[in-house]
């Protein structure tokens, strides 16, 4: 048992060193901010959705991938006939064998053309005609659309809207690096704000023993009642309490910041950069013309752009289906595979056509109503982004008030924490000659330490008000110099194997 004891001890111990020998980590904001950029996990998941549309791209462009086929089957079938005499049989036995092979390919026109070479071997038991014998044709033939799926807009549709999908996830992976961002300048301060706090509980704790230990001293030398020292020691008991959630608040603050910035070990985490107290000079017509070009309308506009295509497109397919077929071969038959292929080298049987297919569906109401829903969307879409724009705006006038209302809280709180201050001397001295309590001392302390509190709290709310307005004119990326570039998502698309 003993040993068990000792091992434990020893174990406490080497686990009590393990941690004291963490070195805190000095964090400056740009490198919090990096760290955010690049690490963060939320951040990094959203850059694979733009990787997933390269592949959509390029999954869709290949319909212009060139279609190889080969075929080849063995046909055996023996019927009865009608005339013997045509024959020299009461029963006709024919084999066949075909082997064929094409290429085929769609142009950008929506048309598609195929070169097709085709071989057969055919077997009979007649003895009245050629009874075995080879039949070749090499030909190409053509089918283009002349008014329903015409043109390179409605046969690359899917590789359009696939390319303006990953635009708009592109300002979705902004949109959503700026809100990251924006949190990480938060976190940073609020942090910075939290150990501020956790200064003042210091203070105010040490203060309040001070006069617990005075109070003790004046009620021995027959100064003061005894009732005197329970005020004196519940006043240093609620500061002890109030230090305890103080340091709690910090460690939470560190591990949040730790998670959003996946920064390794779990030493402690110092800032070493004191938010913005000069006042900050905002144009609103500039603020607003920024918030314009914020990633979430971005994306919306490019989704209107989609919705756009896609009208246009369906519009297109109300037409009748009117198509070009044409089509040329040359052809060979002869007992000798070789003599068969030379006569259709010889271009002496040549075979061409030329048509038009049409088709038109009565009524056609599927087509119709799929150009309906889809003007539809794209006016819902226009209207949506009308109403994010002006959304908008009424976010960037809040807040450039913020900014304002935020700096004037500064100068309020310094003055109140200068009243406070000087009220608690004058209550001090009045304690000495015994015209206030301890416990008015101890309130008195505590409206300081509010005060305190007040002033840290102003100048991060003014740091984060500055935040704000930058996000919500969506600036804040530029300003701390991060840049997304489509390389990025496509690096991780070629990374894959």
């Amino acid at each position: 048992m003993r040993k068990f004891i000792s091992s434990v001890a020893i174990m406490a111990c080497c686990m009590t060193n393990v941690f004291a020998s963490e070195q805190p980590v000095r964090l400056s904001l740009a490198d919090a901010i990096r760290m955010a950029a690049e690490k963060n996990l939320d951040v990094r998941a959203e850059l694979y959705n733009p990787a997933q549309f390269e592949a959509d791209i390029r999954r869709n462009y290949s319909i212009y991938d060139p279609l190889l086929t080969m075929d080849t089957n063995y046909t055996n079938s023996t019927t009865q006939v009608a005339n013997s005499f045509l024959t020299g049989s009461s029963k006709s036995e024919v084999n066949t064998l075909n082997a064929n092979a094409g290429i085929a390919y769609s142009y950008w026109t929506g048309g598609n053309i195929a070169l097709n070479f085709n071989n057969a071997y055919t077997e009979t038991n007649s003895s009245r005609s050629l009874s075995n014998y080879w039949q070749s044709s090499l030909g190409v033939t053509l089918s283009q659309p002349l008014l329903k799926n015409f043109g390179q807009e409605n046969t690359e549709v899917n590789i359009r809207v696939s390319r303006l999908s990953k635009f708009a996830s592109l300002e979705r992976f902004n949109s959503k690096l700026l809100d990251v961002v924006a949190q990480t300048r938060n976190e940073y301060f609020k942090l910075y704000n939290l150990r501020e706090q956790l200064e003042v509980k210091k203070v105010s704790l040490a203060l309040a023993r001070k006069i617990l230990a005075e109070t003790k001293a004046r009620v021995a030398a027959g100064v003061l009642p005894a009732m005197e020292i329970l005020n004196a020691e519940f006043g240093a008991v609620s500061r002890e309490k109030d230090l305890i959630d103080a340091e709690k608040a910090v460690i939470d603050q560190v591990d949040v910041l730790r998670l959003l910035l996946q920064l390794e070990g779990a030493g402690d985490i110092v800032t070493s950069d004191l938010p913005r107290k000069d006042s900050y000079q905002v144009s609103e017509s500039e603020s607003l013309k920024h918030a314009l070009n914020r990633p979430d309308i971005k994306e919306q506009k490019r989704s209107l752009e989609i919705a756009e295509l896609q009208t246009r497109v369906f519009n297109n397919r109300i037409k009748p289906d009117l198509a070009l077929i044409a089509g040329a071969s040359l052809t060979g038959l002869d007992r000798s595979y070789s003599r068969n292929l030379e006569k259709v080298g010889s271009f002496d049987s040549p075979v061409w056509n030329i048509g038009l297919n049409l088709s038109y569906p009565l009524g056609n109401n599927a087509a119709e109503n799929d150009y309906r829903k889809s003007r539809l969307k794209t006016e819902q879409t226009a209207l949506q982004i009308r109403s994010l724009e002006e959304s908008v705006a009424n976010d960037v006038k809040n807040a450039i008030r913020t900014i304002g209302s935020s700096y004037k809280q500064i100068e309020v709180t310094e003055r109140g924490r200068a009243f406070a201050e000087e009220r608690l001397r004058a209550f001090v001295r009045k304690n000495e000659v015994g015209l206030a309590t301890t416990k008015d001392v101890l309130d008195v302390e505590n409206d300081l330490a509010t005060a305190k509190s007040n002033q840290i709290t102003a100048v991060v709310s003014y740091a984060n008000a500055v935040t704000r307005l930058w996000q919500v004119t969506g600036e804040l990326l530029e300003r701390e110099g991060i840049r997304v570039v489509e390389g990025d998502a496509d690096k991780l698309y070629t990374n894959i194997r």
